[in-house]
């Protein structure tokens, strides 16, 4: 089986919070990813949305383009206006044949708020879920016609958090599931019973890993999602307390092929973003061979 090691430019900038961001430029951000192993980086603000200014960049630095995040608002819109919406990443995310569009909802999330604690994030009942997997499943399907698919990601703060949120919806639509087991295991979830039970429809995967001290230091009704993550909730593989072995060895067993991207949004400066690229790569390569991957050059 085949993995690709992929890692996301949030290291380099926070998009929610300017001020975690290290003073790089796009092509430096490319060479330290490059230069740590990885061959894939999803897109971040910093990346041009067209193929003939960022074909170039890429080549230079060995690097494609692994997915990216797109802040869907599905919740309480139209498929039609998010049909317009996404449009323009879509035909640059197939010119660059990335592997999918990565689907964050954003409706009612407070994951971007600093002054909204935890617990005031958005809940629905199953009545609720049900329809929002019905339009979710239609969007998707629509988009996996277009030459592009999406792939769901569940996310702190947002209307799918939990490992019972993501049951629920993934009982009521037929969405293509990013796995990103730092978000799971800050909500409380069983990472593992989440592959166990969803890997049919794992379709991407976020090597997030967390610092389980901070998460279970956290006042939910009073710190927000962007509180956590400046006081270091979230790190790279190794520098946590997942275990990423044992993970990955079961998406081994599960047939999971495809990329495995790193996520970690922290504080550049208490965590020079090269070093923790280097750090992960380091890793995910010792966990892919427990696991019998072989990683993709």
């Amino acid at each position: 089986m085949e993995a690709k090691l992929g890692i996301a430019p949030i290291a380099w900038w926070n998009d929610d919070l300017e001020e975690l961001s290290d003073d790089v430029s796009l092509e430096e951000c490319l060479r330290q990813a490059s230069d740590a192993g990885f061959t894939g980086m999803e897109t971040g603000r910093r990346f041009p949305m067209n193929m003939e200014e960022l074909g170039p960049i890429l080549d230079r630095y060995g690097i494609s383009v692994c997915g990216g995040w797109f802040s869907g608002l599905l919740l309480d819109g139209d498929i039609e206006v998010e049909k317009d919406r996404i449009a323009e990443q879509m035909a640059f995310f197939k010119a660059a044949n990335a592997p999918c569009i990565v689907y964050g909802e954003t409706a009612r999330s407070v994951q971007g708020l600093k002054d909204t604690p935890l617990a005031e994030k958005p809940k629905l009942s199953e009545a609720e879920m049900e329809v929002y997997g019905r339009k979710m499943s239609d969007f998707a399907d629509w988009c996996g016609k277009q030459g592009m698919p999406i792939s769901y990601h569940h996310h702190m703060a947002a209307a799918v958090e939990t490992e019972l949120e993501l049951d629920l919806f993934m009982k009521h639509s037929s969405v293509p599931l990013l796995f990103d087991a730092g978000h799971m295991a800050f909500a409380g979830g069983d990472i593992f019973r989440v592959v166990e039970n969803h890997f049919a429809r794992i379709t991407h995967v976020h090597t997030k890993d967390v610092r389980m001290d901070v998460i279970n230091g956290l006042d939910r009704s009073k710190e927000s999602f962007l509180d956590a993550v400046v006081k270091g909730a979230f790190t790279v593989p190794g520098d946590g307390s997942l275990d990423f072995e044992a993970l990955t060895k079961l998406l081994a067993e599960k047939q999971y092929q495809g990329w495995f991207v790193v996520e970690a949004e922290q504080d550049p400066v208490a965590n020079p973003p090269y070093d923790m690229a280097v750090k992960g790569h380091k890793e995910l390569l010792r966990v892919m061979a427990a696991a019998g991957y072989k990683v993709a050059p």
